[in-house]
């Protein structure tokens, strides 16, 4: 008879989780609009949610005409859904439009499609 030696020792197989291979899914629903005019003020936020069943890993942030500079958000640990809001100065920025474009990645690295918004300051 032979000892078992040897199973302990080798490397088991692994498998990843199978992708949908679909990015998450980003919504702004604030502005609602997809071209909108507001006063100028104190700050407004951009708000939304990116989701995606196989976990939200990095939600990415442009914001076009200002000096606005957001960091990508990472959710730790990643999450399916993920609620954002973010600021944008709008004090004394009159006759400014600023252009969002927010999209998420998920864990397996799959992209979504990016969502825009557009905001005119009066």
């Amino acid at each position: 008879m032979l000892p078992a030696i040897g199973c302990n020792e080798r490397d088991r197989l692994t498998f990843p989780l199978p992708s949908d291979g679909v990015g998450p899914v980003t919504t702004i629903s604030q502005p609602n609009g997809a071209d909108t005019t507001i006063v100028p003020g104190p700050a407004f936020f951009v708000t939304g949610r990116t989701i995606d069943p196989d976990g939200v890993d990095t939600v990415y942030f442009l914001v076009l005409g200002g000096n606005h500079n957001f960091q990508p958000f990472t959710p730790n640990p990643p999450t399916d859904t993920l609620t954002f809001g973010v600021p944008i100065i709008t004090a004394g920025q009159s006759g400014a439009t600023y252009t969002i474009h927010v999209h998420g990645v998920d864990v397996l690295g799959n992209q979504g499609d990016t969502s825009t918004r557009v905001i005119h300051i009066q």
